[in-house]
């Protein structure tokens, strides 16, 4: 059975799911349930290529070790099979989503909720388990009884990581993270990735302190120059990047502040640089990129998109990673999972 077929198919699983979600916060519902159109062939041959690589690479518990090793690098490998149109639940990869969920949770600190091995780690494990609650049945998730056998379910995870993040802000002096949920210093990226992942459980339904997400978001913004570029680190404008600028654009955007000027200028930062080939980390480029044109300038992302597709379909390796293992394979993926349209995350 096709991917194609398979996406046509899902949307009653999806539909009954949402429905029947459990846990102590109930899931928010998507008004519409938006399908990709016309996705080009060479996207569906990538993306399964790809999808089939990381599920022979998932270890027994459910994880990826190729040396990023962590819960972000789980949640960017479970996040490219909920992107693809695969239904979670009873499709070819929903044992590999299970595992991987059930590896995120039993990696997190129960006293804490910091899900490891740094704060990088704990946003993209926050957004992935944001994109899986509502559209995975929990009732199989630890042994398909119904019971969750004293293991904390998707939300408990969630708000435990929620909670975790608050308290790390407020140690932090710029009300905002670096890698350690004990760092008084912080930088632009992690504060982007940690962002999305609270950003995105808020999206779900889930509470969260808007005095968390705003200080964050103020930190970005007193980063951003006037040119667009934004800063590393220290909160003042400055440092051309066009990673830190996509992910600033994608910030902006989700947390509903595209009448600011920050975000007219990284905006058009990106947009009058879509030839920019990204030598130091052309992944994470790749998925920041995506999104970030994506919610600003659809048309600037139609054509950003066809050269990523060619692209990614030249230097796939013939097993289907690409060049760097799990974590490059599950953020090429990414890069390109905008043309299925399904994560609540990816809607504009």
């Amino acid at each position: 059975m096709t991917m194609m077929t398979l996406r046509a198919g899902r949307i009653a699983g999806l539909v009954a799911m949402m429905l029947a979600v459990s846990g102590g916060v109930k899931a928010q519902l998507p008004t519409t349930l938006r399908f990709g159109s016309e996705v080009p062939p060479e996207v569906d041959l990538v993306y399964e290529r790809g999808l089939a690589w990381l599920a022979s690479k998932q270890s027994s518990n459910g994880s990826w070790e190729d040396g990023n090793s962590g819960s972000g690098l789980n949640g960017i490998c479970l996040m490219a099979f909920l992107a693809s149109g695969e239904d979670p639940n009873f499709g070819r990869y929903a044992n590999t989503v299970r595992a991987a969920i059930r590896s995120i949770i039993l990696g997190q600190d129960a006293a804490t909720g910091y899900f490891p091995n740094s704060m990088y780690h704990h946003g993209f494990a926050m957004l992935a388990l944001s994109e899986a609650y509502g559209t995975v049945d929990e009732s199989l998730l630890w042994g398909g009884d119904g019971e969750d056998k004293g293991h904390r379910s998707i939300a408990e995870a969630l708000d435990l990581a929620i909670r975790c993040s608050a308290t790390s802000a407020k140690k932090n002096r710029f009300g905002a993270w670096r890698y350690s949920p004990d760092a008084t210093d912080a930088d632009t990226s992690v504060c982007a990735a940690m962002l999305m992942g609270l950003l995105a459980a808020r999206n779900a339904g889930l509470s969260v302190p808007d005095e968390t997400v705003d200080n964050a978001v103020e930190y970005l913004r007193r980063s951003t120059g006037r040119n667009g570029a934004v800063a590393y680190a220290g909160g003042f404008g400055g440092g051309e990047s066009m990673n830190r600028s996509a992910f600033a654009t994608l910030v902006y955007a989700v947390s509903r502040h595209k009448d600011w000027k920050e975000y007219n200028a990284t905006l058009t930062y990106i947009k009058g640089n879509l030839e920019h080939k990204e030598s130091g980390h052309p992944h994470y480029f790749l998925y920041y990129m995506a999104q970030a044109l994506f919610q600003g300038d659809y048309e600037s992302w139609q054509k950003w998109n066809a050269s990523v597709v060619r692209q990614l379909k030249e230097t796939q390796n013939p097993d289907g990673s690409f060049q760097g293992g799990s974590y490059a394979t599950g953020m090429s993926l990414l890069g390109l999972a905008l043309n299925y349209r399904f994560l609540p995350i990816y809607e504009r």
